[in-house]
Order: structure tokens, then C-alpha cells, then sequence
């Protein structure tokens, strides 16, 4: 098969990392396996017989793990805890998008950079970037300069955010909320998320899949957008196409587990396989990170990224902090 090489990689590199998280647990698995990954792709790189297993690890595997995660978590909590972020992820998307616009506009970015830029922000990076790019029919470069752009500040993130919620002394469910509005991609979340705590984790994980729903209305809200500046039939969007999926899974596993049907030593073992399949993704995302390509994707696409991403960041920061959340 394909994927045995990259899959066998992405193993190796993650037994390793979950060994030296169980040393250094205030840095974690995910931390070290994405240094690990980024290392590795960025000094010896990897022969291109190994990319469809790193590609199906990446994807595929970090979805199963989210999935596994609901097993661990009681849909009532996640409910809860979904419905108390939802004001927060609403003002930080509005923010990512009238940012991305505005400062845009002034460094002179393409238009269709612009909304890739921001809807990767605002909902959930390469996947909100992959599922908006055929509506607004951005070309192959535009798609990958944004999805390089915002692929390098989730690395920032992974080590940046933990940094800083120890410095300031967050809560576990204030640091959670941060993580979840603020970093764009589901595996940076994760990782940053556990890397602070476990139920900072957990809170994270579902603040951020919370937000990822929002990619189905703000998918046409933008076809509709497209549809009246072309004056005339915009493409198709194919919900079953652009709908996460891995969220419904991961709900059906947390109701099933809320009936108390399953032994303490399965939701053991899930949440524990759930951990270590994340450090397979982002041993994976490492693999997958060619610094040299992104800074060469200029100043101006990047500048961008680091404003939008600043803002988004700053507004779920400050809306805590009046609602004394923090």
C-alpha cells in the first residue's frame, strides 16, 4: 500500500514523542512531535514514497482521533461548553474578516488572498481555505501561498499560546476558550489545548469544533456573495463536500458514551489512543512543513496572516477579560 512508508514514519516519530511527553510532561507528545516532524522534513526531508501515508496522517488520522476523543467527553458538557463560546467565535470571525479586508486592501493583496486569508482565520485554516477556494475559484498558487500563510502561524501557536497562558495565568476553561477562537487549525489547537492541560484540552478541542461548523454557513454566505458580483450562476455548493464530517462522529461517540454503556477501561483506552494518534497528525504536519516555501511566499500574504491572526486573537483576549472569564 502507499501510505505503509509515511505511515510508518509517522509511528516511529510519535512513540518517541509520547515517551519523552511522559518525561516532560509540561511540554507533551504533541509538542515534541511536531518538532520532531519539522526537524526531519526541514534538514534530511523525506522521500516522496513517504508523502501519502504523512498526507493520510495528517487528514485522516487526526480526524479518528478527534472522533475518539468524544468518547471522553459527555455530550451534556459539550453542549454546554459549545453554546458558551458561540458569542466569542462569532465577534473573532467577524474580526478576521473585516481585518483581512481592510488591511488587505492596504497592502494591495488580491482580492480572493484576502477571503482565503480570512476564512482560514476565522474558522479553521487549510480546511475552511480548501472548502471557500472552488466557490470563489482561487487559482492553485493563491490557495497554497494561503494555506502556507496560515500553516505557519499554527506552528507559532503550538509553542507561542501555552507560553503565554501560563504567563498569564489563565484558567484552564479561559485558556480553552483562547485556544479554541484564536489558533486556526484543529490540530494546533489540540496540541496547543493539551500542552497547557487536560481539561484545557478538552474545552479547547470543543470550542474549536464548534467553530469548525460555522465553514457551512460562511461557505454560502460567500457562494451568495460571489453569485450577485458575477451576475450570474455561481458554482455549486455541494454540502456533504464541505461538511466536517468528523464532528457528527465525534458527537455520536460522546452520546454513546453519556448512556454509560461502556467500561472505564475503554474510554481509557480511547482517550489515551486518541492522545497518541494526535501526536501521529502532527508528527505528520511537521513532515509536512517546508519553512524555505513559506517564507517565500513574500511579505505582504504573511503580514496579513500575522494582523488578522493578532486581532482574532486579541478580540477573544479582551472579550474575556470584560466579561471577567479570564
Amino acid at each position: 500500500m502507499k501510505i505503509i512508508k509515511g505511515l510508518t514514519l509517522v509511528l516511529f516519530i510519535a512513540l518517541v514523542a509520547t515517551w519523552l511527553g511522559s518525561l516532560f510532561p509540561i511540554i507533551g507528545s504533541a509538542v515534541f512531535a511536531i518538532i520532531f516532524g519539522i526537524l526531519i522534513k526541514n534538514t534530511v526531508d523525506v522521500a516522496p514514497e513517504f508523502k501519502p501515508g504523512i498526507a493520510f496522517s495528517s487528514k485522516k488520522i487526526l480526524q479518528a482521533s478527534i472522533v475518539l476523543l468524544g468518547f471522553s467527553l459527555s455530550i451534556q458538557d459539550i453542549g454546554k461548553t459549545g453554546l458558551s463560546s458561540l458569542k466569542v467565535t462569532l465577534v473573532t470571525i467577524v474580526v478576521a474578516f473585516i481585518i483581512a479586508f481592510l488591511v488587505g486592501k492596504w497592502l494591495k493583496v488580491p482580492n480572493k488572498m484576502q477571503i482565503l486569508i480570512g476564512v482560514g482565520t476565522a474558522i479553521c485554516g487549510g480546511s475552511a481555505i480548501a472548502a471557500v477556494s472552488p466557490i470563489i475559484e482561487a487559482d492553485d498558487d493563491e490557495i497554497a501561498l494561503s494555506i502556507s500563510t496560515i500553516f505557519l502561524f499554527n506552528i507559532i501557536a503550538v509553542f507561542l499560546f501555552p507560553f503565554l497562558g501560563h504567563y498569564f495565568q489563565m484558567t484552564d476553561a479561559g485558556f480553552g476558550l483562547w485556544a479554541g477562537t484564536a489558533i486556526n487549525d484543529t490540530s494546533s489547537v489540540v496540541a496547543a489545548g493539551y500542552s497547557f492541560s487536560q481539561p484545557a484540552g478538552d474545552f479547547a478541542t470543543i470550542v474549536k469544533l464548534t467553530r469548525a461548523t460555522l465553514i457551512i454557513p460562511i461557505s454560502l454566505i460567500i457562494a451568495g456573495i460571489t453569485f450577485y458580483q458575477k451576475k450570474k450562476t455561481a458554482k455549486k455548493v455541494a454540502l456533504k463536500q464541505i461538511f466536517p464530517w468528523f464532528i457528527l462522529y465525534f458527537l455520536i461517540a460522546s452520546i454513546i458514551s453519556s448512556t454509560g454503556i461502556l467500561p472505564a477501561i475503554f474510554i481509557a483506552t480511547t482517550s489515551w489512543l486518541a492522545k497518541f494518534m494526535i501526536a501521529m497528525a502532527l508528527a505528520a504536519i511537521g513532515l509536512s512543513a517546508n519553512l524555505k516555501d513559506m517564507l517565500k511566499t513574500g511579505p505582504k500574504p504573511i503580514l496579513l496572516g500575522l494582523i488578522t491572526w493578532f486581532f482574532v486573537a486579541g478580540s477573544s483576549l479582551l472579550i474575556q477579560i470584560i466579561e471577567k472569564q479570564w
